[in-house]
C-alpha cells in the first residue's frame, strides 16, 4: 500500500511516560495529519481502539523494555509494534526484531521520514534505521527541560536520577560509559544551578522529569 493508495490516514499510537515528548511527538506530525492520525498514549493508558502502528518510545529507559513490548504485541489492537529511540545499536534492532517488532526508528528522523517509514510499516515492511550508535539530536522533538537548554541526553539522565538510579544502573541502562554519564551529569548540574544528587533529584521533581507513572523496574 503506498500513501497514494491510502483513504485514510495510517492510525499511530505513541507510548511513553511523559506528556510532554507526548504532545511534541504530536506537533511534529501535525503538517502531515493527511497521512498520520497520532493517537497520544500515556503508558497506564493501554490502546483499545485499532492502530496501524504503536510506537515504543524509549525516553529514560534508553532501550526496550521486553516485558512492555511483549504486551503491546500480544495486543490485538496493535497491528504493527516500533520502537523509537535515540539508542540505535545494532544488538537492540535485532533483539527488538527477534521479540516481534515490525521496526526500530531513530529519533534523529525527520518528520518527513518518520511519516513514511510509519507508513511503510502499516502497509507490512520492516523497517530499521541504520545502526549508529547514540544518533543525533533532532531539534523538532521535545523532551523536559529543553526549555532550559538542557540537551536530550542530559534530560534522560536527569530523568533516571529522579527515578533514583545510580551513575552505574544509568552507564547500564544507556550503554555509556560511566566517565560519559558524568560528564552528563556535570553539565546537567551545572545547567540546573545544583551541586549534589539530593537537589537534582528536588529538580527534576518539580521540573518534569518525573514520569506520569512509575516506570517498570526491569
Amino acid at each position: 500500500m503506498s500513501a497514494n493508495d491510502q483513504t485514510a490516514p495510517v492510525r499511530v499510537a505513541l507510548r511513553n511516560d511523559y506528556e510532554v515528548v507526548l504532545g511534541g511527538f504530536r506537533r511534529m506530525l501535525e503538517r502531515y495529519d493527511h497521512r498520520v492520525a497520532v493517537i497520544e498514549e500515556l503508558e497506564q493508558h493501554r490502546v483499545e481502539d485499532p492502530v496501524d502502528v504503536a510506537l515504543y518510545d524509549t525516553f529514560a529507559q534508553h532501550e526496550p523494555q521486553h516485558d512492555v513490548v511483549t504486551e503491546m504485541i500480544a495486543n490485538p489492537a496493535n497491528a504493527h509494534v516500533v520502537i523509537y529511540s535515540w539508542n540505535v545499536q545494532q544488538e537492540l534492532i535485532d533483539a527488538a526484531l527477534r521479540q516481534g517488532a515490525h521496526g526500530y526508528f531513530a529519533k534523529s528522523m525527520t518528520a518527513l521520514e518518520l511519516v513514511e517509514a510509519i507508513e511503510r510499516v502499516a502497509a507490512g515492511e520492516v523497517v530499521t534505521s541504520p545502526a549508529d550508535g547514540r544518533v543525533r539530536s533532532n531539534t523538532a522533538l521535545e523532551w523536559p527541560g529543553r526549555a532550559d537548554g538542557i540537551s536530550d541526553r542530559e534530560s534522560e539522565v536527569l530523568a533516571l536520577i529522579t527515578q533514583g538510579r545510580s551513575n552505574a544502573e544509568i552507564a547500564a541502562r544507556t550503554h555509556l560509559s560511566q566517565n560519559t554519564i558524568k560528564t552528563h551529569v556535570r553539565s546537567a548540574y551545572r545547567k540546573i544551578g545544583v551541586t549534589n544528587r539530593v537537589e537534582a533529584v528536588l529538580w527534576g521533581v518539580h521540573n518534569g522529569f518525573q514520569p506520569d507513572r512509575t516506570p517498570a523496574q526491569g
